[in-house]
């Protein structure tokens, strides 16, 4: 049996996984207001924000740590069972919250989805290192990416309308055995990598394979791939580029993921079903914004611009559209407006991050791709980690507006690490190969 485009079936398979990940994790927050009044009656409104933010952070700072070590996995086993593992355990980590009964417990399965849901990302990076030629790297994932918008849109209302059925305990293992579903078709259907996948035609293989040869500075195409040890990735300044331009942008999309439905709650007084007509409209433009942040960078390298050019215009267009919307949500005005100005927010930074994502790829071989992403992303959440351990502090009085502040200036410091550590978007080699030749001249 062959199928055509098969390339493109694995990355949809990714993106659904992305929307149930989503889906999973937005579940605490949308439910809070009904987990608040059954398990912390008594404490005051800044009492239970504190109580959620410290939940969150515990979430945040397992996914950091799960991105480096869900990146290494994914690098050692490949991505078929990396996403077994990935997904097997933080569905069975969702519906386990049915049992929390306090801050502890709800910390501990937190931690364990934490863990397991990293290794989305990562795991997404290989795969599409592994199925997608360099040209069409940035379009699927934005697909990919777009799977987190669409999770974002489809978890809150779905959630809202799960709680006219059923209890908040059992809405956690409803979307948890989602999760388990989704292994059968991902086991089916990838068997193998490109390169002996039983069902991928002569043609496509030809295509991702040859689109994934490196091209050196005189033009000539080579076989082999840069994979750097983790010490020698860690030196190179093009490394620290992507990771602190992780660390820097990604902070502004967990500020929203976290406290979209915690801000509509405290500022417009909503509860949990006004919360699902209004909280999924900014992820909308989420979804818009990924699929335009992979088609303008394919567009462009398709009319002849290289990587290098291609990548930084999309990154800095995305960062650029957000500073004003951030800016502006000092004084959004009604609910509409408010969610409407997030959704132009989430719209740019998905434009950008789908390239700021790819740049592992861009820069080494698949062997190194995970083990940088898992880096980049490890810093990311520890970046949003700070910014979550900060919101009860900025917004106490309710005013949201420091919160907004800082994401701007986080959008230009991610602009700034790519231009400045990154001079030239391309396939890295070797520094000994480079010292080399110099060696020899001053000898």
């Amino acid at each position: 049996m062959k199928m055509k485009n098969l390339r493109w079936w694995v990355i949809a398979l990714i993106a659904i996984a992305t929307v149930i990940n989503y889906i999973d994790r937005s579940a605490l927050s949308v439910l809070w207001p009904d987990i608040v009044e059954e398990l912390f009656p008594d404490e005051s409104a800044l009492e239970r924000k504190q109580i959620y933010a410290n939940i969150s952070i515990v979430f945040i700072l397992s996914y950091a740590f799960g991105q480096a070590i869900f990146g290494k996995i994914f690098d050692w086993v490949g991505t078929r069972l990396g996403f077994v593992l990935s997904i097997g355990v933080w569905s069975l980590a969702t519906a386990a919250h049915a049992f929390a009964q306090g801050v502890l417990s709800f910390s501990i399965f937190r931690a364990i989805l934490g863990v397991a849901e990293a290794g989305n990302w990562p795991g997404a990076a290989k795969s599409n290192a592994d199925w997608f030629p360099s040209k069409e790297r940035a379009l699927a994932q934005g697909i990919f990416n777009s799977g987190a918008a669409i999770g974002g849109i489809v978890a809150i209302p779905l959630i809202a309308y799960l709680t006219v059925f059923f209890s908040w305990k059992m809405v956690f293992v409803v979307i948890g055995l989602v999760g388990l579903l989704w292994l059968i078709p991902w086991i089916i259907l990838v068997k193998a990598p490109p390169k002996d996948h039983p069902w991928i035609t002569d043609e496509e293989r030809e295509y991702i394979l040859t689109g994934q040869k490196t091209v050196d500075a005189n033009n000539v195409c080579s076989e082999e791939e840069y994979n750097p040890s983790t010490g020698e990735l860690l030196s190179r300044k093009q490394s620290w580029g992507v990771i602190i331009a992780s660390a820097a942008i990604d902070p502004i999309w967990w500020l929203f993921v976290f406290w979209i439905p915690i801000y509509l709650n405290e500022v417009y007084a909503m509860d949990v079903k006004s919360i699902g007509i209004y909280g999924w409209v900014p992820y909308v433009g989420a979804m818009f914004g990924a699929w335009f942040g992979g088609l303008l960078a394919q567009n462009r390298i398709k009319a002849g611009w290289n990587v290098d050019k291609t990548r930084k215009l999309t990154i800095t267009l995305g960062c650029l559209i957000m500073l004003p919307a951030l800016l502006a949500m000092a004084n959004p005005g009604g609910p509409t407006t408010a969610v409407i100005i997030m959704a132009v927010i989430l719209f740019g930074f998905q434009t950008a991050i789908g390239n700021v994502q790819t740049l592992p790829s861009d820069l080494y071989g698949k062997k190194a791709v995970g083990t940088l992403s898992g880096f980049a992303g490890m810093a990311a959440k520890l970046g949003a980690l700070g910014l979550t351990a900060l919101v009860p502090i900025l917004t106490a009085d309710g005013n949201y507006t420091p919160a907004f502040v800082i994401g701007a200036s986080l959008a230009i410091i991610a602009m700034v690490a790519v231009w400045v550590l990154i001079p030239k978007i391309e396939p890295l080699t070797p520094k000994k190969t480079i010292d080399k030749p110099l060696s020899k001249a001053h000898s």
